[in-house]
Order: C-alpha cells, then structure tokens, then sequence
C-alpha cells in the first residue's frame, strides 16, 4: 500500500489537472526506447550580466566624431541658400526622431519614427515658403497639427493602458525635437553667423565632453571651449565678441544638457550613436534662433 502510495506521489506531485505534456503521454504513449528521447528538455539558463552601477554612461568618441561632422555640416550650409541648409536639418532630424524612441527603448517604432520625422519635414517645408518674421507661428502651428496627429494614431493603440501613456510622451516628445530642430533653418534668414557659431559650438561642446576626463572637469572644460570657440568663430564672421561669447556659452549649456539626456542608459551603441549624436545639436536649435532674434535688434 505504502508502494502503491509512493507511486501515487511521483506521478502526480501537484494537486489538479496534469499539464498538457503528460495529458499527451497519457493518451499516446511512447515506446520505451524512445522515452528519453521523447522527456522534455529543461531550458538552458541565460547567465545574463546584472545591470549594476550607474544607469549615466557617456555616449563616447564615436558620436561625438559624428556630431562634429553634423555640426559642421549646418555650419557650413548656413550662408549658403535655404534648400541646402534645409538638406542639413532634415538629416539632423532624422536622427533626432529614431533616436528619441531608441532612447526609450522603443524599437522599432516605425510609425512613430515616421510621424515625428514627418513633421520636422512639414515644418522645414513651411519655413522656406513662409515669410521670415512668420518663423515662430509657423513652427508651433506645425507643431500643434503634429501633436494632434500623434494623438490620433494613438487611439489605434490596442495596448495596456500604461504602454499607451508611455508610447504617446515618447511620440510628442520625439514630434517636438523633430519640430524644433528646423530652428536652424528660422534662424538663418535672420542670422546666418548666429546660426554658424551655434553649430559649431555644440559641436566642439560634443568633441571635447568625450575626453577621459572626470565628469565635472569635462563639463567645466567643455563648456569654456564653447566659449572661445565662440568667441573665434564670431570674429570670422563679424559677431561682436559679447554676442559670440554668449552665443558659444548657450550652444554649449544646450550641448551638455542633450548629452546628459543621452547618457541616461546603459550602454547600447545603437542608442548612442543616434541620441548622442542628435540631442546636443537639436536642443541648440531653438536657442540659435532666439540668439539671432536678440543680437539682431
């Protein structure tokens, strides 16, 4: 009987309805020689590294190499005609919307990415037909369309109601930078060396941010070079030195700040070389045209 009991037990070690593996023996069973050829395999254990240490990892050499070139690339078109400095800000914003929902782990995201990469187009196309005092409400017209846009896809949204909340901050915030990064293109008509020296600045703000340098000295040291380069790039193109230096001062501010928001990941090459390129360019871009608002009056 104890036997009998015991047998009991180690066929069935768990009250209820046996699991559909067994349910499935039971009705076909296997020859013996096939038994263990036919017994489930336990699944290999993934010996995963633990995500310790701090979450803020720099994006490194790399993007910052690529957000010189960027940099160069808007300095560099910014006297030049309208469509070709807008060429340089649809690619900025390109990079800017995939990297802004990689950066939130969400990949891929196609027609988010669309949709934000879309606007900035939108805005950029509005810009060179609008006149040049009309920049400001022309920007936060297309900026207000897009929104409502990405509220509509939203409602197509059949996930948890968290997932959805999550999906639309990340799809307007991406909307937004996209939208904002065309600054640059409302910002040349008024002032094409404004728009030069803020490029430029954030550029070197990137380049010099990756040196192996303790953290507050690389920003300390950062941010000054902004500021000389500033003060260089404005007497190249006839900037005063006050409004050079504040222009290189502010490009640097927004710089760091966008390399700050970048590096709050682990580290992903993919994220870096997508956010960190984009955000320090894309955040100077607002300021570049209220610097040439300020220092053209």
């Amino acid at each position: 009987m104890s036997e009998r009991a015991s047998g009991n037990r180690s066929a069935r070690p768990w009250p209820g309805p046996m699991p559909p593996e067994q349910t499935a023996t039971a009705r076909h069973p296997v020859p013996h020689g096939q038994a263990a050829a036919a017994a489930p395999r336990p699944a290999p254990r993934l010996n995963l590294p633990p995500r310790d240490g701090s979450p803020l990892i720099a994006p490194g050499a790399l993007p910052a190499l690529l957000s010189v070139c960027l940099a160069g690339l808007l300095a560099g078109t910014a006297a030049l005609p309208a469509p070709v400095l807008a060429a340089a800000v649809v690619l900025l914003q390109a990079v800017t919307a995939a990297g802004w929902f990689r950066l939130n782990g969400m990949w891929p995201a196609r027609q988010g990415i669309a949709l934000a990469f879309l606007g900035g187009v939108a805005a950029d196309v509005a810009l060179l037909v609008a006149p040049a005092g009309d920049a400001a409400a022309v920007v936060l017209g297309t900026l207000g369309v897009w929104c409502l846009l990405v509220l509509v896809l939203q409602l197509r949204n059949l996930s948890g109601p968290d997932e959805r909340l999550y999906a639309l901050t990340a799809a307007l915030t991406s909307t937004a930078l996209a939208v904002l990064a065309g600054g640059y293109l409302a910002a040349a008509p008024v002032s094409a060396d404004v728009v030069t020296t803020t490029a430029a600045c954030a550029g070197v703000t990137a380049l010099l941010r990756a040196l192996p340098l303790p953290q507050p000295v690389s920003a300390v040291v950062s941010l000054l070079a902004a500021c000389g380069a500033g003060l260089g790039i404005g007497q190249l193109v006839g900037l005063e030195p006050v409004g050079a230096a504040v222009t290189g001062a502010v490009a640097g501010c927004c710089a760091l700040i966008g390399l700050r928001v970048a590096s709050y990941d682990f580290p992903s090459r993919f994220v870096h070389c997508t956010a960190g390129v984009a955000l320090p360019l894309a955040l100077a871009s607002p300021a570049a045209y209220a610097l040439a608002r300020l220092l053209t009056q």
